[in-house]
């Protein structure tokens, strides 16, 4: 099957993207992927690329497509707006020229926000006489009303209104959480509605043999990775290490980078918070090493409606690593956690429960912390392998063409 994958980002931005493709590829399918320029998550364009370019490269196998996109830029909602809307006119029309002679027999769209990037891909799936699969990342409009980006009843009706007609121009809408199959069903009109989780990575080698980029002490390492932005609570995080203080063995470690990071230094400086370090980004090759050091691994999420129903995509990456999990976040992503053996749960932006979260998981024997662990891959190998998952949606995508007939 000719598949075109169109997503804003794509390798060398870490996404569950990048995987899929590779795992498509490897189920038989010839794999080509639309994307922008990549500047995510710091706003500038990656070294090696340009703003304004169309490129044409080879990604193990795949044949990748880059159209023209404004940089995000940091902390600038315009830059942001500019950012999404670059893309979607880029795609539309700059991305049907340069695959003007190539037929798809389906287009799946990877979802994030904005919803919007949907848009092109309706006109390239007419264009092609292709079949039309969104991958819903994000709910909308409720993600919009949850950051505080829009706020007015009327602006998000508005939103609703094309994200209906958005989801109804498709031929299948697939959703990362099961919370999700509710609310997206009652805007399809009637367009299919599946379940499919975004996998873990696929495999590589073995984080035993790998040197890890972070040195860890020998005391309770909890280790977060990832996006240090708005929704991930941190000022949670940074109140439970205050209750902790006084446990000398127990230190959080914070890796990546995101929109908060500068708060966080100077916040960590300004409480005096010796349990705390910031690590800055690595490679996703660093991460299976990193997360192998840990003792335990964090997840959190502030408390909305729309959060509980989202699985952070670091859920599968922790259940892959086979360590203890310590959910700090409410409905899906907790319940997976509690589905899985995996960890200890507490409700999110509870900084008192999470403090006591860490500290009941210090204090199991080991072998217990070590069950969770091999429960959480198990749980992984059976729910979030990426070439089963990649195996079942071949299927989806052959069954929906094979409707379209």
């Amino acid at each position: 099957m000719r598949v075109l994958i169109l997503s804003q980002y794509f390798w060398p931005e870490t996404f569950r993207i990048t995987e899929v493709a590779i795992a498509l590829r490897d189920a038989g399918c010839e794999v080509s992927v639309l994307t922008g320029q990549p500047n995510y998550p710091d706003g500038e364009v990656f070294e090696g690329y340009s703003s304004w370019s169309l490129l044409t490269q080879k990604y193990q196998g795949l044949e990748v497509f880059r159209v023209p996109i404004v940089p995000r830029g940091r902390r600038s909602a315009l830059r942001l707006i500019l950012n999404y809307l670059s893309f979607v006119v880029s795609a539309g029309i700059l991305g049907s020229w340069v695959l003007r002679h190539r037929p798809f027999d389906a287009i799946l769209v990877f979802a994030p926000s904005p919803i919007l990037q949907v848009i092109p891909a309706i006109w390239l799936a007419r264009l092609k006489g292709a079949t039309l699969l969104t991958w819903v990342q994000d709910l909308w409009p409720e993600s919009l009303s949850a950051t505080g980006f829009v706020k007015h009843d009327a602006l998000l009706g508005s939103v609703a209104k094309v994200v209906r007609w958005i989801y109804r121009k498709n031929d299948c809408l697939l959703v990362q959480s099961e919370a999700f199959v509710g609310p997206v069903r009652l805007m399809s009109g009637g367009t299919p509605v599946r379940y499919h989780p975004n996998p873990g990575d696929l495999p590589s080698e073995s984080a035993e043999n790998l040197h890890s980029p972070v040195e860890f002490g020998t005391g309770f390492n909890v280790v977060f990775t990832g996006n240090l932005g708005t929704v991930q609570a941190l000022d949670t995080v940074l109140k439970a290490a205050m209750l902790l203080r006084m446990e000398r063995d127990i230190s959080f470690v914070l890796v990546g980078s995101g929109s908060r990071s500068d708060w966080l230094e100077s916040e960590i400086a300004r409480l005096g918070l010796k349990n705390v370090r910031l690590t800055g980004r690595f490679a996703p090759s660093a991460m299976p090493a990193i997360m192998e050091r840990a003792s335990a691994l964090l997840v959190s999420l502030v408390r909305s409606p729309i959060m509980s129903q989202t699985v952070p995509s670091k859920v599968q990456a922790y259940l892959a690593a086979g360590k203890p999990i310590i959910a700090a976040l409410d409905g899906e992503g907790g319940r997976i956690v509690k589905a899985a053996g995996a960890g200890v749960t507490c409700p999110a932006e509870d900084a008192e429960a999470l403090a006591v979260a860490v500290k009941q998981l210090r204090d199991m024997p080991v072998q217990r912390r070590e069950q969770m662990g091999a429960n959480a891959l198990n749980y992984y190998q059976e729910n979030f392998e990426p070439r089963m998952l990649a195996k079942r949606l071949l299927q989806v995508l052959t069954d929906t063409k094979r409707r379209q007939r």
